[in-house]
């Protein structure tokens, strides 16, 4: 059994450059962050942060780093616009990844999330410098069975909605990437991750639990939750991360043994339901906190009643453990956002964030309720 994960990654990223796609989105921001913190260049492709609030703008990430807005379903644009860029780690994260946007845009999705995912390793397979890449997914890939216990990185990919099969076909893409082109045992290497639903401060995409809370309570409305009794996977955008970041760390380092899928989920105290979530935030939120309005599903629209990940593959092979407990986890989530309505500075309090994580990881003496506080 590997050891646990060092807060540096044992500074596998030290000068390293390294592409991160989707680098103005929610999770594409915060690696962003993190591995410049770690003392790697980064450069990213990605569209214009959505309108609105957002993490890249609220922290200026696009000044820190060789930003350059290109759409990932345009092949020979991105060939012709990137094809200076020579990264040792590829960590694509472009994606459409809204479940009810996918149901408007059935085919635009399956174009950035397939074809796009293509693309960009395409312009991955022709960098010289290349060690490994890695395709973020999401735990929605697996054909879900609505069974009780997590799905392994071995169950078959499926979806029953535009979004899901997206994701279960991105995962054959690459998939049929790695045994043609990443191959070589002394060649790049190239695995896939998965993650559950994750949350945490900069996030303002639609349709999803805490940024409609947040919205709602700055606005003085209630909110409304149309599936109080669905269960999920929640867990701070961290964990996942620090997961890739150990899983980059292991590709750059050993290669080929740490090639294929990996699951990042949280421990089972992180799965509970919608109204439980809620209420965590209610509570963290404290004085004029949100109010809730609890409905009915949308009939003609399929979501997951229950879904879970196994991470056993990465907790015993890469040492990797979740950091937070669930309360935690939202508690430094409210911090972020009430932060930011302050107008505080964003970067600093998003790289402290980080530093305090890591703080977790490396054992330090305080533990994740103290975190939260901070």
């Amino acid at each position: 059994m590997s050891g646990a994960v060092s807060s540096d990654f044992g500074g596998a990223f030290k000068g390293r450059h390294v592409l991160v796609t989707g680098h103005t989105g929610f999770k594409g921001g915060w690696i962003s962050h993190w591995l410049m913190q770690l003392g790697a260049r980064v450069s990213g492709i990605a569209l214009a942060p959505e309108p609105g609030p957002n993490l890249c703008d609220a922290t200026g990430l696009t000044g820190d780093m060789d930003s350059r807005l290109i759409d990932i379903r345009d092949r020979d644009a991105l060939l012709a616009q990137a094809r200076d860029i020579d990264a040792d780690l590829v960590i694509h994260m472009a994606a459409q990844p809204f479940v009810r946007r996918s149901y408007v845009e059935p085919a635009a999705t399956i174009a950035t999330n397939v074809s796009g995912t293509a693309h960009v390793l395409d312009l991955a397979r022709a960098m010289p410098s290349l060690k490994a890449a890695i395709v973020v997914t999401s735990d929605k890939c697996y054909e879900n069975n609505e069974w009780g216990w997590g799905y392994r990185e071995n169950d078959p990919m499926g979806g029953s909605d535009p979004y899901s099969a997206s994701k279960g076909a991105t995962e054959l893409i690459a998939q049929a990437y790695g045994r043609s082109f990443f191959n070589a045992p002394d060649g790049p290497q190239l695995a896939t991750v998965r993650a559950g639903n994750v949350f945490g401060g900069g996030d303002w995409g639609e349709d999803r639990l805490i940024p409609d809370i947040v919205r709602a309570t700055v606005a003085g409305e209630p909110v409304q939750i149309r599936n109080p009794s669905s269960i999920r996977p929640w867990q701070h955008v961290l964990e996942p991360l620090s997961g890739y970041l150990a899983l980059a760390a292991r590709l750059l380092s050993d290669g080929a043994p740490f090639a294929g899928p990996w699951n990042f989920g949280p421990d089972v105290s992180g799965t509970v339901n919608v109204r439980e979530l809620a209420g965590l935030m209610q509570d963290s939120w404290g004085r004029d906190g949100p109010r809730f309005e609890f409905g009915q599903a949308d009939p003609n629209m399929h979501e997951a009643g229950v879904l879970r990940l196994d991470s056993t593959k990465a907790q015993t092979q890469l040492g990797w453990r979740p950091q937070l407990d669930l309360p935690a986890a939202v508690q430094m989530t409210t911090n972020w956002y009430r932060a930011h309505h302050a107008q505080e500075n964003m970067k600093n309090f998003t790289l402290t964030q980080i530093a305090q994580y890591g703080a977790l990881m490396s054992g330090a003496p305080q533990n994740s309720t103290s975190l939260a506080a901070q």
